[in-house]
């Protein structure tokens, strides 16, 4: 570990010179690069630096117990308990600092929800996870937005888009892709039985441009009107937007915004988020499974979670975690949950020493 750390050192020594050299402005793209690293480094440049000042400390004292003053030997033994404490927190806190940091963390991030077996139940439930993101987003501070969405009569989503926006995004979303199943009487259940149904959730870091590379070529696009429950603009306009990528047969149609320009632009950057998505599921099927976090692989596929409302409670598979709080929780709080499954993730990460490389 302690390699690592002077490797690391020597690193952020570098771009501090490069970012404060003359010419760092010459070239913005790999001044945006430099200081994306700069920032990933500081807090373990900061810890590892707060551990060698206990070092120094703890060697001190050690001197000081060979002086032959009682009094000062006294105080010596009393700072190097305290200080060969510290230095193991320290040590834990690096462990945890040099895990190696997922890119995707800080980018903003596209929720696809799905209804899945259980037929208008099972889009109502679509429908409450929506808001349910929507309501978290907000607490969080982050921006929340219906990219495309396909509705029901009875107010519920065969299918729902949306992007939340704010630094850290993903990092609080990302445990939440795979099968969410819920348990309750329905309201389309007139004699009072307990329904199962379920819905999928695919969670999506947004892709810049850089990162994926679309030929004009490749793509078809068509403008098609509006369609849904109802509204002033439905059917009036062609301002909906269809979006079909011929290589992988992906179809992204986005309809909420009245601007066409606005439309495209939004379905251009949810086909990024997807290639972008099929590009890193391709890296990580490479991956041995031994390695993949006990939290789960994020694959949709993976039931993840169960809401009982009879019972009032929200139980995550992946973790064993069940929360007696389905109220609070369909209402945005979910931080509890997210918190553990990071706990989680952090903890079997340390365990196989997947340490910065």
């Amino acid at each position: 570990m302690l390699d690592k750390l002077r490797e690391a050192e020597i690193r952020f020594n570098e771009i501090e010179r490069a970012l404060s050299s003359p010419d760092a402005y010459s070239d913005m793209e790999e001044y945006r690069r430099l200081s994306k690293e700069r920032k990933l480094l500081s807090p373990i440049i900061e810890k590892y630096r707060e551990y060698k000042a206990c070092e120094e400390k703890i060697a001190s004292s050690e001197e000081l117990l060979k002086c032959g003053d009682k009094e000062l030997e006294a105080l010596a033994e009393e700072e190097l308990s305290e200080e060969r404490g510290r230095l193991t927190e320290i040590e834990d806190e690096l462990r945890v600092l040099l895990l190696p940091k997922d890119e995707n963390d800080d980018k903003n991030v596209m929720i696809e929800i799905r209804a899945g077996a259980g037929g208008d139940e099972a889009a109502l439930f679509a429908a409450v996870l929506a808001r349910m993101y929507i309501m978290y987003s907000e607490r969080r501070g982050y921006k929340a937005e219906i990219v495309s969405a396909n509705e029901t009569e009875l107010g519920g989503y065969r299918e729902v888009t949306l992007m939340i926006s704010g630094e850290g995004a993903y990092s609080r979303f990302k445990f939440e892709s795979g099968v969410h199943r819920v348990q309750r009487v329905p309201e389309t259940e007139s004699q009072g039985r307990i329904h199962t149904s379920t819905a999928t959730v695919a969670v999506l870091p947004e892709a810049e441009d850089v990162e994926v590379e679309i030929n004009p070529s490749d793509l078809e696009i068509d403008t098609i009107k509006s369609s849904g429950a109802g509204g002033q603009h439905i059917n009036k306009t062609e301002s909906a937007i269809r979006l079909t990528h011929k290589p992988t047969g992906i179809v992204i149609e986005c309809q909420d915004e009245r601007s066409q320009f606005k439309n495209r632009d939004r379905a251009m950057k949810l086909l990024r988020a997807k290639l972008y998505d099929m590009k890193r599921r391709e890296q990580a099927d490479k991956i041995a499974a031994d390695r993949r976090s006990q939290v789960g692989t994020g694959d949709r596929s993976e039931r993840i979670r169960t809401y009982n409302f009879p019972q009032g409670r929200v139980s995550d598979h992946r973790i064993g975690l069940t929360l007696y709080s389905i109220d609070s929780f369909i209402n945005g709080s979910l931080d509890e949950m997210i918190d553990a499954l990071i706990t989680a993730d952090t903890a079997e990460k340390l365990k196989n020493g997947e340490f910065l490389r």
